[in-house]
């Protein structure tokens, strides 16, 4: 082990994922409920996809928004699910040295990506309250399809460069991540050479990602409430912010949470790390198509349709 290694056929070509727990009772229970989430998390994502792409009266703005979101949130799982469910269920805990970081580089480009996406939503929001009869206009096909290469784009940027400096590293520590999944950080402290820039990179690129994308989110839903006061419109204009608002909250909550637990890691067990950064990461993907199907009619009404 004393070797370095930083080519896919060397002699230490893998590397092993330790998951959840270590006893044999609550493996068995968490693949059982990761297992139903993923299920729940394929069939709602699907269910939506398809009730868009076959009604026509769905493809305004903010459901071709809302279907970019079930395709990031379907990768974001697949990347990481099946994975865990091997973990648990066979005890297959060897990932391969290349697809650990193509499963990271997946990982971290949907989470940025999925930023992006709800940021388009707010501006949507903002749009269609603020300035209704430029609604059309403003957010035609053209700009969502620009808005949509801009959000995989800035994912790219982000990605390609941290996955090229962790994959440039030389490992010959111990090739143990004590996650679920390659964490980008996880996997780098094994590494012979300094992770730190790799992780200075992370800890400049992720918070200005998501903190500029949650300020603009904040300024949008600050400017509805103004507008709906000032031009004494209906607050009903406001409450179909009301599941937009929840997918929100069910994205940036876990993930402060999960930041929180990390720097704050001699006072959060190992465990409850590990199933954090779990949650974050396809908790939302489960409840996402939920909220939506429940909280909106038109796509209610087109689930009916469909059955």
């Amino acid at each position: 082990i004393s070797e370095p290694f930083n080519r896919p056929n060397s002699s230490f070509s893998s590397f092993i994922l330790v998951g959840v727990s270590s006893s044999e009772a609550f493996p068995t229970c968490w693949g059982i409920l990761f297992c139903s989430g993923y299920i729940i998390t394929l069939v709602g994502n699907g269910v939506v996809l398809l009730v868009i792409g076959l009604d026509n009266s769905l493809r305004d703005p903010i459901h071709l928004f809302l279907a970019m979101l079930a395709i990031i949130d379907v990768v974001m799982v697949t990347c990481i699910v099946p994975k865990m469910l091997s973990i648990f269920w066979l005890k297959s805990t060897e990932i391969g040295y290349m697809a650990c970081f193509v499963q990271m580089f997946l990982v971290h480009s949907t989470t940025s990506a999925e930023s992006g996406v709800l940021l388009a939503m707010a501006v949507d929001r903002y749009v269609a309250i603020c300035h209704p009869l430029s609604y059309q206009a403003i957010l035609n096909r053209q700009t969502i399809v620009q808005i949509g290469l801009a959000i995989v784009v800035r994912a790219l940027l982000f990605i390609v460069p941290l996955t090229g400096m962790v994959t440039n590293l030389p490992f010959c520590r111990s090739h143990v991540v004590p996650h679920s999944h390659c964490k980008h950080m996880a996997v780098a402290k094994l590494a012979c050479a300094d992770p730190r820039p790799s992780g200075l990179y992370s800890m400049a690129g992720s918070p200005l990602i998501v903190g500029l994308d949650m300020a603009f989110i904040a300024v949008s839903y600050g400017m509805i409430p103004k507008t709906v006061l000032r031009k004494k419109l209906s607050w009903k204009a406001f409450s179909t912010c009301g599941c937009h608002l929840c997918v929100l909250l069910l994205y940036y909550v876990p993930g402060i949470i999960s930041i929180y637990a990390q720097q704050f890691s001699s006072s959060v067990s190992v465990h409850a790390q590990v199933l954090l950064a779990d949650l974050y990461l396809t908790l939302p993907t489960m409840l996402n198509p939920i909220v939506y199907s429940i909280r909106t009619k038109q796509i209610q009404q087109a689930v009916l349709k469909l059955l």
